[in-house]
């Protein structure tokens, strides 16, 4: 029974290996999941959890403990790291939007420290960026994510080429929906803002003497607070077109 067990440690340690790859490439990079402000320990708990529920579905075709077994680990790694990072840019572009919505308002000056990001960003950009992670939550969005990661152990097994040249490409040419979609998150404000500095401009011009630095400023933020509020409805949707697109790419680099 021993012998057996022995003979059967390798294909174990490979399974684990390859699932492990592929959860951590994911937890290091997609959101939610790669969110500093949750313990280090918790999220390590949890990439060991969900690599253990997805190790029966990983199969044997490499020795882990050889040179190839090592390649192969990276390449799971790079498999989770890019799927992270396409949804990742989904949620960066919510935050630009938010970045976009601040500087209309004058509001750009506002920061606060950004945990997730290490650095600053403005205060209506963590705000859409909260509200865009609830949603993606109370859609099961973390669910779908590591189904995806499930699926992908039948459709791109371990030992096959991880990502090929093409796919690299079409990440690289999803950048793009980081601006436009900023810039339909952001465009309902934008552009009921816009028609405030409009009006602001023909009152400079009737009254040239009116100081609009001391005027502006107060209406400029309560009107923009009010087409904030009212843009608000227009989210949810941005946000889902802005997944189905991500999602579309994310099953077609994994094969799904």
């Amino acid at each position: 029974m021993t012998a057996l067990d022995l003979a059967q440690l390798p294909a174990w340690l490979g399974s684990l290996f390859w699932a492990l790859g592929r959860v951590s490439g994911l937890f290091l990079i997609a959101p939610v999941f790669s969110a500093t402000v949750i313990s280090v320990r918790i999220r390590v708990g949890l990439v060991v959890v969900v690599s253990l529920v997805l190790a029966p579905l990983a199969p044997i075709t490499i020795d882990p403990l050889s040179g190839a077994g090592m390649a192969t680990l990276a390449g799971q790694v790079l498999v989770g790291a890019v799927v992270g990072f396409v949804l990742k840019l989904v949620f960066e572009a919510v935050s630009f939007g938010g970045e976009l919505v601040a500087q209309s308002m004058s509001l750009g000056f506002a920061e606060v420290v950004n945990p997730q990001a290490g650095g600053s960003s403005t205060v209506l950009s963590q705000f859409y960026l909260l509200l865009v992670t609830l949603l993606f939550l109370v859609m099961n969005g973390h669910l779908q994510l590591i189904a995806l990661l499930a699926d992908s152990f039948h459709s791109l097994p371990p030992g096959t080429p991880a990502i090929s040249a093409n796919a690299l490409h079409a990440v690289v040419a999803f950048g793009s929906e980081l601006f436009a979609g900023a810039v339909r998150v952001a465009l309902p404000a934008m552009t009921s803002l816009l028609v405030v500095n409009i009006g602001f401009a023909a009152i400079s011009r009737a009254a040239p003497s009116m100081n609009l630095f001391a005027v502006g400023f107060p209406i400029t933020v309560s009107l923009g607070f009010i087409a904030l509020w009212l843009a608000l409805r227009s989210l949810p949707g941005a946000f889902e077109a802005l997944q189905g697109h991500a999602w579309s790419l994310m099953r077609n680099l994994v094969g799904s």
